[in-house]
């Protein structure tokens, strides 16, 4: 009896643990609500369904790579589209975006100027655009020339003592901050790394509902050797996927991006319960989400490249490639 007893107990206070998780994932301190409310950006967008400019793709205008998916949505690669006819819709329908990017720590000074500024040369260009930078150091972001319509906001968030948590509780602060402000201010949100420079067009032809990347080290090999996390105490275990995603982009509509990220932060908040760590941390549980909620957009690896990757012969352009790492100097344990 006393054994079921701690049973339910335990159960209860595991209970209490996680609602305080969805409390503290949907409530935001007053300052931060201050803040966000001084940003307005006026939309009256057409809902992104409106513009059905995908299914103008030329699916055969690259033949040794694919295109599209088992549930037909498409894989975006150079000669596939017409640059001028999707930002011209977009222009017309009024889209405006949301790019979140965290610059925590060491990354701050590692690569966050070098983000911003060639995202103003190459980032959805012509359209309203609107960086959040989270970062612990706000005093020390670089004051950049930012183009018309292209506004920099910048929030301060806690410092994790891992770096793993960092890059897990990001989920929680995308959707507080979608919540509070983007939502009702942008037409469609993107999520990247900081580690990251553009390099080439990254424009309206990646916007979507719901859109995933393709790894670029993993988008040739066969599915057998993908590294979903096959721990099956963990909330992203996965024995089957259809990809590999790089967690390093996602992007979407408001609604479909809160709900990837509210998705992740439960998971994850599960897993902590349970005294799991998936095994690539925010990228297991994105993966495994994806996996259940099929994305309506893929991003070839052309949109985020490793030049540590010999074979490059199917990369036409490469429209931002990775930032050098020195992950021993910059990650903090």
């Amino acid at each position: 009896m006393s054994n079921h007893r701690g049973s339910i107990a335990g159960t209860f206070i595991c209970l209490i643990v996680l609602a305080s998780g969805f409390i503290f994932m949907y409530t935001s301190d007053l300052r931060a609500i201050i803040f966000f409310k001084k940003l307005h950006v006026p939309t009256e967008s057409t809902p992104t369904a409106i513009i059905d400019l995908d299914g103008k793709l030329n699916f055969r205008a690259r033949p040794h790579v694919q295109t599209q998916t088992s549930w037909n949505a498409p894989v975006m690669w150079e000669l596939m589209f017409d640059n001028n006819l999707y930002d011209r819709k977009h222009k017309e329908a009024k889209t405006s975006v949301a790019l979140t990017v965290f610059a925590v720590g060491r990354y701050l000074d590692a690569y966050l100027e070098r983000f911003l500024t060639s995202a103003e040369e190459h980032f959805m260009l012509g359209l309203p655009v609107t960086y959040f930078v989270f970062t612990d150091l706000p005093e020390k972001v670089s004051r950049i020339t930012l183009a018309p319509q292209r506004n920099i906001k910048i929030v301060q968030v806690e410092k994790h003592s891992r770096w793993q948590d960092i890059s897990m509780m990001r989920m929680k602060t995308i959707s507080e901050v979608i919540s509070t402000v983007i939502q009702h201010n942008f037409t469609h949100v993107f999520c990247f790394d900081v580690d990251q420079i553009f390099e080439g067009r990254f424009g309206s032809e990646a916007l979507g509902e719901s859109v995933a990347l393709l790894h670029a080290h993993y988008y040739k090999l066969p599915k057998s050797r993908f590294t979903y996390d096959r721990n099956p105490k963990s909330k992203a275990c996965m024995t089957e996927g259809d990809y590999y995603y790089h967690a390093a982009i996602f992007g979407g509509t408001c609604e479909r991006v809160k709900a990837l990220a509210d998705y992740c932060y439960v998971s994850i908040m599960e897993d902590k319960l349970q005294n799991v760590e998936a095994l690539w941390h925010d990228e297991s549980h994105l993966n495994k989400y994806f996996w259940l909620n099929k994305p309506t957009k893929l991003l070839s690896p052309e949109y985020c490249w490793d030049n540590s990757i010999a074979n490059a012969e199917d990369i036409l352009i490469k429209r931002l490639v990775w930032a050098p790492k020195d992950y021993e100097r910059l990650r903090t344990r």
